[in-house]
């Protein structure tokens, strides 16, 4: 039997950074990962391929239709979608590999296979060469999550298919279908609306964006309908099949109410589950909630002694920087017995064009608790650097208590949201108010800028509009 201060199963963002934290602090710690390429679904099948398509993607779109208005003439602009889908495979094993290094050169034990509790401190894991017993004082469960299905859709992984499909497309269909206006719907359903498909989003909200602003989804959807994509909004899916041979192959989608659809592809995007299965929970008494998710305390700590989890097995955002954090937190806790999740400042981004970001509350849910506040918005049409980058759509909005002026939210639809929205996430961190961040110099030009005078704007000062 081997044994280790530490045993993770689990090598995506919250495992293999754990890991590099826990090695770090001085304990002995092993990570158990099926897949021989490490960083999880996040690096090898979600965030990194799908950021990646959608930079491929935007440029294509750019080089098309845009760079003649920048005086640039090119003509005969043409689709490769093999290189890139390549440059694509090449951008993740580049994370994959840096995964492996990191975890070398902090001398994390890798063993791979699949990993399952056998006891509150006992792993057993099954590889290619056979089976090995581990021993741990602490086993921490970091198996992420899978995506979730929907009654009477059956994924094929052909015509129907998840997020991993739709990512590896060889063709651009001429037709998909994406059930469910969420981050992971909207990003790929651009990516290969861009490419030339003939994009359809259904949801069953009569929103996109569940849980965002609702003003700034809104400006997304307005905004994602000039770009092309169709959505159908309040629109429940009761059924898909496939029908046709071979090349012919389509699918057909019943909704309630309404004429069935049909394309080329369907992409079901109706978000995420916990990934429990196969980890011996039930042998050793783990318990879970309603919503499949690991039970655990303000600890990490499972209902079973030395077993902790974290990540999307737990509560909170599905979101690699929460399962980082979390991961961080633990091993500190170990090691030390402190460490602290903020979790009511996890920023989310949907890496959409323009991007949306947001961190805090939401104007509704401000109203719904009866917290009085105040709002302040700025639009990137007034702001010099959004002019020249040609990039005017979106705003920024800030809501701040009406009594302190601590910034309670911040909400982005724009260019660059995603880097705009870490300085609002340092603010709150340090419990900032509107007027502080309305005096803090930022240079110029900049789309920060924006930023700045939203925040003057929660006191009716906005200098540029």
């Amino acid at each position: 039997m081997t044994k280790h201060d530490v045993v993770i199963i689990g090598a995506g963002p919250g495992g293999y950074v754990a890991a590099i934290r826990g090695a770090q602090l001085g304990l002995d710690v092993a990570v158990v990962e099926r897949e021989a390429a490490l960083g999880g679904t996040c690096v090898r099948v979600g965030c990194i391929p799908s950021k990646a398509l959608l930079e491929s993607s935007e440029r294509y779109l750019v080089a098309r239709e845009h760079l003649a208005e920048h005086g640039v003439g090119v003509e005969g602009v043409t689709l490769d979608l093999a290189t890139m889908q390549a440059r694509k495979t090449r951008v993740v094993r580049q994370n994959t590999d840096g995964v492996a290094y990191l975890l070398d050169k902090h001398k994390v034990t890798r063993h791979l296979g699949d990993g399952r509790l056998a006891g509150p401190h006992r792993v057993i894991v099954e590889g290619a060469d056979g089976v090995l017993e581990l021993e741990a004082t602490h086993v921490v469960l970091a198996t992420g999550s899978v995506s979730a299905t929907l009654p009477g859709v059956e994924v094929d992984g052909d015509v129907i298919g998840t997020s991993t499909e739709a990512l590896d497309y060889g063709t651009v269909p001429s037709s998909l279908i994406v059930i469910g206006a969420g981050a992971i719907g909207l990003e790929i359903g651009s990516v290969w609306s861009r490419l030339g498909a003939q994009v359809t989003v259904v949801e069953y909200l009569d929103r996109i964006l569940p849980g965002m602003d609702l003003q700034i989804a809104r400006d997304a959807l307005r905004i994602l309908q000039r770009q092309g994509l169709t959505f159908r909004l309040g629109a429940r899916v009761t059924g898909a099949s496939v029908t046709g041979t071979g090349a012919e192959r389509r699918a057909r989608l019943e909704v309630e109410g309404s004429d069935p659809l049909e394309a080329d592809k369907v992409l079901v995007a109706v978000g995420r589950r916990a990934a429990t299965d196969g980890l011996g929970l039930d042998d050793v008494g783990v318990l879970l909630d309603d919503r499949g998710r690991v039970q655990v305390d303000a600890g990490f700590r499972t209902n079973v002694e030395g077993v902790y989890a974290i990540g999307d097995l737990i509560p909170g955002p599905m979101l690699a920087h929460k399962a980082e954090e979390d991961g961080v937190a633990l091993m500190e806790l170990l090691a030390t017995g402190h460490g602290h999740v903020d979790y009511d400042l996890v920023p989310s981004i949907v890496y959409t064009e323009p991007e949306i970001a947001a961190v805090g509350h939401t104007e509704e849910r401000l109203i719904e608790a009866g917290t009085p506040f105040r709002t302040g918005v700025f639009p990137y049409s007034a702001n010099g650097r959004a002019r020249t980058l040609g990039q005017t759509d979106g705003k920024v909005k800030i809501l701040a208590h009406a009594d302190t002026d601590r910034i309670l939210g911040v909400h982005i639809v724009g260019a660059r949201a995603g880097d705009l929205i870490a300085e609002a996430v340092a603010a709150m961190t340090f419990g900032a108010s509107a007027e502080d961040l309305a005096r803090t110099v930022h240079a110029h030009p900049t789309l920060a800028e924006i930023v700045k005078e939203a925040a003057l704007a929660v006191d009716g000062r906005a200098i540029h509009i």
